[in-house]
Formats: structure tokens, sequence, C-alpha cells
């Protein structure tokens, strides 16, 4: 019989993750209840200190957010918002932001795994050595449901800056002057050990009020699957034996906008054609259409093609609509099961729906248990978006030992957040819409 690549020891904790949580469809964490709000006007529960993120970073930007642990989706943010220098307030961009699931199913079909809510993901978390976490701070996470009542309390969660390189260079109109910035991020991230792999989950805070969510993979590859001989896997010991089994993760990220401060926010899908050059014309012609998404969305990434979630409440100083846009990542889409068929998912907010497949609250007789059974028809009026990033894990002889770490994840970027570039130089402060040199 094979042996899965979750130990026995694990397999038997994940099992005895508490009844009381999977009967009421949540999890307990550690940190502030998660305040979910049902409607525009209402507000986030403030956190204490110990459950606090704010960093300044040197850019001038301050990104503030609070932070809880749950049980099974693990590292939960909360209340996130983003106040660049320039403007007098924050501006909260999420209600609430994590993990979805983690879906692996092997090639050769003998078994595939929901690591959120069916092996343990969340209990898994790992203690961080400070060398993990350069410049930052490791807090303390007490973990719910944990293996060992005795040590529940991990030190588990880290919040440093980083560099990313250049955030602009601009040489301007004189060749004397340079503009140049280089990028900061607050970056917060755990990892955490499910049977041979170990998770990092990584968020990516920019000074230019970029999102990043990634999810690494690093660890070992299980020593019970190298006995892929049918195709579905690679050699990776001397000659050909030890076959790999290949297999895809699955990650999803649940996205809980609250732009200005408001869950009723606006979703826009915008489809560009681009076709022949005409009589007369140089190039061929590009034409933008808007679609607005007003029910529950399965969308699928194509050229030409994104999606934006539009503020009902708030404009920049330009009197524009704040809104964010979704960046797809590098992504190889599962067709295997039918919630994985898609790239994001549009949902009407429902306290129920935690989970992208495996969901373990009751939502209703003939709700499902998956994000693409959620997509019925309701009108969006508290849009939650759903994002699905694949990854086709066929080994090769680098992933041992240890295995590097294979990232897979997306963006959501600022689209007519400010006014203007939020790191702009204050010399060039004027040079909003229509300028002429020298201005």
């Amino acid at each position: 019989m094979r042996v899965n690549r979750i130990s026995r020891a694990r397999r038997h904790a994940a099992l005895g993750v508490s009844v009381v949580a999977l009967a009421a469809g949540v999890t307990t964490g550690a940190g502030p209840a998660a305040a979910q709000p049902k409607a525009a006007a209402a507000a986030a529960a403030e956190c204490s200190s110990a459950y606090k993120i704010e960093q300044k970073l040197s850019s001038g930007t301050t990104w503030s957010m609070c932070w809880r642990y749950d049980g099974k989706a693990g590292l939960v943010l909360e209340d996130i918002s983003y106040q660049p220098k320039g403007e007098a307030a924050p501006i909260k961009v999420l209600n609430s932001a994590r993990l979805g699931q983690i879906h692996v199913p092997y090639d050769d079909g003998s078994v595939e795994y929901d690591d959120l809510t069916g092996f343990g993901f969340a209990q898994g978390l790992m203690n961080l050595d400070p060398g993990e976490c350069p410049g930052g701070t490791i807090k303390k996470v007490k973990v719910p449901d944990s293996w060992d009542p005795d040590q529940s309390d991990v030190s588990g969660l880290c919040t440093t800056t980083r560099s990313r390189g250049h955030a602009y260079r601009m040489q301007g109109d004189s060749a004397n002057k340079v503009y140049q910035a280089q990028g900061k991020d607050l970056l917060v991230y755990s990892v955490n050990q499910v049977g041979w792999y170990e998770y990092m989950t990584e968020w990516r805070f920019q000074d230019d009020g970029t999102i990043t969510m990634n999810l690494g993979a690093t660890g070992s590859l299980s020593y019970y699957d190298y006995d892929a001989g049918d195709g579905r896997g690679w050699p990776i010991g001397k000659g050909p034996r030890a076959q790999a089994t290949s297999h895809s993760h699955n990650a999803f990220w649940r996205l809980d906008f609250a732009l200005d401060g408001s869950s009723k926010n606006r979703v826009e899908q915008y489809d560009s054609t681009v076709t022949a050059a005409a009589a007369g014309q140089q190039a061929p012609s590009t034409r933008t259409t808007r679609t607005p998404v007003t029910k529950e969305l399965a969308g699928d990434a194509k050229s030409y093609r994104w999606w934006r979630v539009v503020s009902a409440v708030g404009k920049n100083k330009d009197w524009h609509p704040r809104s964010y846009e979704i960046v797809p990542g590098p992504s190889t889409k599962y067709p295997g099961r039918s919630f994985t068929k898609h790239d994001v998912y549009f949902t009407e907010y429902n306290e129920c729906e935690q989970f992208a497949s495996n969901n373990p609250g009751n939502c209703g007789a003939g709700a499902g248990k998956s994000v693409d059974k959620w997509v019925n028809g309701q009108a969006l009026t508290h849009p939650v978006v759903w994002m699905n990033v694949g990854f086709h894990h066929i080994a090769r002889d680098e992933d041992q030992q240890p295995m590097p770490v294979h990232w897979q994840g997306f963006s959501i970027a600022p689209r007519d957040v400010t006014a203007m570039n939020p790191l702009t130089p204050a010399e060039l402060a004027g040079q909003n819409g229509q300028w002429t040199p020298g201005s």
C-alpha cells in the first residue's frame, strides 16, 4: 500500500482537530476575533499592540494591519491600511487577507490533499531562527489545537523590511539630473510544515502601495514517493532510479476588500482587442472595453484581460475612484477538479465560505464545499476575491537536498489610489497631468 507524504503522527493530529470548530465552520486562533463587516459603516475591531503590525518605510509610506492565527488558515492579516506620504490619513485596503487552500493532487491519481482543511497546515507552524528574519522582529504565536499543548507558543511570525531595487529612474529634461529611488518593502511571513514540505507564506507590502502574496514550497521531496515508473515522475537518483512522483500545488488566496473603509466595492473586467492597421494607419489599433461585474463570476485570465476592485465611496485628489488591480502571476491551471478550472472567483461575502475546497462550514443545503459552487448568480455588493495560482511540480536533481524554494503568487496594484506616484520627489510634484518642460 502506498505511504502518503504526511506521517502517521500528522495524519492523526489532523484528524484530531476540534470537532466544535468543524461543526461551527470556523476555527479559533490567536489574536483578536476576525471582524467581518457586513455593511459599509461597520468598523473593524482595533487590535492590541501585541497583534498590531505598523511600519513606516524610509520612503515615507506607512503600512498598518492586525494579525491573528487561525486553526486552519494559519496567518490571517486584517484591517490593512496604506498611508503614503502626502496623504493626511491611512487608506484602508482590505478587511482581511489569507490563504484559502493548498490543494495537492498527485499525477498518478493515487492521492490528493487539501493541506489547510485536511492535513494540519496551521498546526505545523515552525519556530524561526533570528537569522531568518534579518533586521526584523519574530513574534510569538499561540497555535490553536496544537499537537503538543505544552509547546503551543511558537516563535513563528517574522516582520522585517527589505529593499527591492529601483522604484523608478528618470533622466529628466536635463542631462545633469537623475531622479531615482530604491524601493522598500514591509515583509511579513511564516513557515508551516506539512509532511515533508515546508510552506513559506509571504506578504510583501511595497512603499508604492502594491501588495504581493507568495507561497513558497521548500523542505524535502517525500522519499516514500520515489516509485513513479509509469512516466508520471522524474528520476533523481543515479541512472533511472528514484522516480519522484510529479504533482501539483494549487494555491488559493482569499481577499476581502474594504477600499476606503467600505465593503461595498465594485468589480470591473477590462478586455482589449487588437485589429490590423487600417488604410492610412501606421500600426494596428487597440480598443479596451470595460464590463461591470455585477454578479458572482468565475473568471479566466488571458492576454489583454484584467480586473480591478473599485471603491464605492472614495476618490483620490484628482477625483478618480480609488481601485486595486489584480495582477496574476505565472500559473499552471489544473483542470482535474471543478474548483481549479478558473483563475479567479468573485463571490458575495458569506461568513461560512472560508476555504476554496473541502470547506468545513455548513453553508446550507446545496451550497457545496468548494468555491466554484458558490458562484450562482448572486449580486455582488460585498465582493470576496479568490485567486487560484497553480504550479505543476516535476522534480529535478537540484530539488535535493534540501529542496530550493519554488514560488507561486500574485499581486494587487494600486490604480488611482493616489493622484500621482506616491514616491514622487517634491520637485516633480507639479507635473500632474499635462505639463510643460521646466514646470
